[in-house]
Order: C-alpha cells, then structure tokens, then sequence
C-alpha cells in the first residue's frame, strides 16, 4: 500500500469542490435557518450521539419553551430534564445549563465571539467552541468531529490513529491553514455535511456523489475500509437488573435516582440488581413495605450506555394503596409523569405498561 500522509497531501484542493458541493446539497435544517450564537450552541450539543432526524423536534421544542440563554439559566431542573427527555446523556444539558449560568454572570447574557472563551464555558470543548465560532460568528477556526476526521482521513490517505488527541490536533492545524476567508461557517458544515451524508460512517461510502472523487487517495488506493484508524474503546460493563412496573390502581410508583452519577436526577422505575425469579421479585416488592396482588412477567430488554450495558428484565405488580412517598418513592397519575416527570428512555421498554409515553412519543 502506497503511503499518503496528511502532511504530504494537497490539503488546499478540497476547498472549492466542497463549498460548491455544499451549496448545491446543504440539508435544510432548523438551526441552519437562523445560525444565531445560541440556536447553533443548542443544536451542537443536541447533535452530539444523536441523528439529526431525532433532533429536529427537541430542538424546535427546546427553542419555543427556552428561546433565550436566560431561560436556560433559570429553567427548573425537572423541566429542563423533561425536554431533554429521551435524548439521553443528560449531562450534557446540565452542563448547557452550567454554562448558560455563567454567560449570565460574566458576559451579560451573550455568548462570546470567542473561540478560547467558549472553550472555558462547562460542556464546550473544542468542536463545539469551532461550530459556534465560525458558524454564528464567522470566526476561522476549524471545528472537527467524528465527520471531519473520516473525511480528512480517507481523502488524504492518513492511517494515523483519530483516537489520539495529538491526532485530531494535527487535523485541526491542518484545516485551520486552509479555511476559505469568509466562509468559515460554510466550510465547517460543509466538511459535516459530506461525512453526514456521504462518506457516512456505517457502510461504503457514494464515491459516485463525493467532490472530491478525483483525487481522493482512500478511494483511488481501494482502502476506504482500513480508514479511519479507531483504536477500539474498552468493553462496557454488563449489568444486569430486574425493573418494577408496580401499580396502584391508575397510579405508577417512581423513584428519584440520586443527584449524582447515571442518569442523575431523573426519575425511574424502581429496580434492583440482577435477573430475579417470580418468587424473588414478589419478596423484594414486600420488602419494599408494599402488598403485592397479581404479578406478571414482562419481556427482558437491553439499553446501552457509553460505559455499561443494562440487561433488564422486568415485572408489572399491582398492589393495594398505600402512603405517598415512601424513601424517594412515590405514586404519580400517569399524565402527571408524562408532563413532571422526566424518565430515562432506557426504561422504554417498560413505559408501555402504564400507557406511558417518553420524548417524541408524546408529541
């Protein structure tokens, strides 16, 4: 195999097929419509490990309920939870309104046109700084993602690793030498939009689409598959957990996760570790000071996170009033848990038992 590295290629000559490209082909998307410093904030940090397409209507909710970076600072946490509500990943929007706190504090409500100075804010590393700055403030900074590195990688033939900071650095130097004055916006997009759509991440890429077909050294070497170079993540931890949809009459009793840690914060069906019999479950459920009626079994499900995978498998258990409130727990109508009460949609699985809906369902 013939060697390309990123310092030995014409990195200059992706400018203007790209922009041409993209002017051509650019989605049209909702904050793309009005590139305002917050709408693009918001929009970056919802696109992180979400599609596009799921995030169209959280983020038009998102900017109907908190239109301003005030709002954000001063939402309730159990609302700001309840819109991100099956976006998962939900330190992200604690962190959003971290930093929305401290643009009230110390730049009057504004984010800053500022690539060092959003880099500062809680939640903001370096790609989102770059989407910011360059996209609503026409700053030339690069802005690279999992999309950029792929795209960088392959048309230049780079086999260095992308998981390497020192490796994305070098990208980043890179791009920065080659932003086209005045289109440091477009540019940017443009580098997303052609991974996004494609030399897209799952699956061959359509060469037959690319600007850059001519003189691609991934596609004229035949090796787009060997690029990028990912070093794998570690294996997730498997946990496994019995989930408790346990009812009184039209009521469904929730627990409060604590304030810190996995999905902290939000409400979920009380659970317990491992894979219980009937016979264990029906114990645990009286341990829990409650008198359990009828049980049935429901089917197992699987929710991945980052770190861990849960392998769940789960009960709905009827059982005779009882007091409110029992050590974080409490009994909640199931509209009210649709409208207060933010659940993670790892439970997903589960919610249907009680005719309940999370995130875009309910919409």
């Amino acid at each position: 195999m013939v060697k390309h590295m990123l310092e030995n290629f014409p990195l200059e000559k992706i400018v203007d097929p790209l922009l041409q490209w993209f002017g051509e082909n650019a989605r049209v998307l909702p904050w793309r419509e009005n590139p305002a410093p917050y709408r693009v904030w918001v929009s970056e940090i919802m696109l992180q490990q979400t599609r596009v397409e799921a995030v169209k209507p959280y983020f038009e909710r998102f900017m109907e309920r908190l239109p301003t970076i005030q709002e954000l600072a001063e939402c309730q946490e159990d609302s700001l939870l309840k819109l991100w509500e099956g976006l998962g990943y939900y330190n992200r929007v604690r962190n959003m309104q971290a930093a929305a706190q401290a643009v009230m504090e110390e730049y009057g409500g504004e984010l800053p046109a500022d690539y060092e100075k959003l880099r500062q804010l809680k939640g903001i590393g370096n790609y989102t700084a770059g989407a910011i700055a360059s996209i609503a403030y026409g700053i030339p900074v690069p802005a690279v993602d999992g999309n950029v590195l792929r795209v960088v990688s392959r048309v230049s033939a780079d086999n260095s690793d992308i998981m390497k900071q020192s490796v994305r650095a070098k990208v980043e130097q890179a791009l920065q030498s080659i932003i086209p004055k005045g289109q440091a916006g477009a540019f940017n997009q443009a580098l997303m939009e052609l991974g996004a759509m494609v030399c897209v991440p799952n699956g061959a890429p359509l060469c037959g689409e690319c600007p850059w077909q001519g003189f691609c050294e991934a596609r004229i070497q035949g090796m787009w598959q060997d690029l990028p170079v990912k070093s794998k993540a570690k294996p997730r931890r498997i946990e496994e957990k019995t989930v408790f949809v346990i009812r009184d009459g039209e009521r469904v009793l929730l627990h409060k996760r604590p304030a810190k840690g996995l999905l902290a914060g939000m409400y979920e069906f009380p659970n317990t570790k491992g894979h219980l019999t009937e016979e264990e479950a029906l114990c645990w459920v009286k341990g829990q000071k409650l008198s359990p009626i009828r049980i049935q079994k429901l089917e197992e499900a699987k929710h991945i996170f980052s770190h861990v995978e849960w392998h769940m498998t789960g009960y709905v258990v009827r059982v005779d009033e009882l007091a409110e409130n029992k050590g974080g727990m409490l009994f909640v109508e199931v509209k009210d848990s649709e409208e207060r009460y933010p659940i993670p949609s790892a439970f997903r699985a589960y919610t249907k038992y009680m005719d309940m809906r999370l995130g875009n369902e309910k919409f």
